[in-house]
């Protein structure tokens, strides 16, 4: 099954990400569980350079769920395009994107993908509306 990623989104970061011998599998590709935290590293390094820090305070955002949709195979050597979305930001949660390149063929998606993302309260354990601060920065 694959889905579909919505064509209204807005760019927010862009970074490039080495492909190391290490992500490999015994196929002579990148493992499909690579792809993930490529995905996770793209979130992460987008968080900090909104002034936030990723280790958990009384809140933070966490993922509730995520995707990958592959459409090609990429291996070492190569240094690849992740491109950060965002989607449709709701009460307690956002829709982020993710679309991968090789800086090789740029206007190639090799894999795209998202992932939920929710406010939460790591006191209670419960999604809480965005802070105003956040939501600032996310519109």
């Amino acid at each position: 099954m694959r889905i579909e990623i919505p064509e209204e989104k807005k760019l927010v970061h862009q970074m490039l990400m080495p492909i190391r011998w290490g992500d490999m599998d015994a196929f002579g590709h990148v493992n499909n569980t690579v792809y993930f935290r490529y995905m996770e590293q793209a979130r992460v390094e987008w968080i900090t350079s909104l002034g936030y820090d990723v280790a958990p305070g009384d809140a933070s955002m966490l993922m509730i769920n995520g995707f990958c949709n592959f459409y090609q195979q990429v291996s070492y050597p190569g240094e690849l395009i992740l491109k950060t979305f965002i989607g449709a930001i709701g009460r307690s949660s956002i829709d982020l994107f993710t679309s991968m390149s090789l800086t090789t063929a740029p206007d190639v998606i090799a894999a795209s993908g998202g992932a939920t993302m929710v406010w939460v309260d790591l006191k209670t354990n419960k999604s809480a509306p965005w802070p105003q601060h956040v939501l600032d920065h996310l519109r």
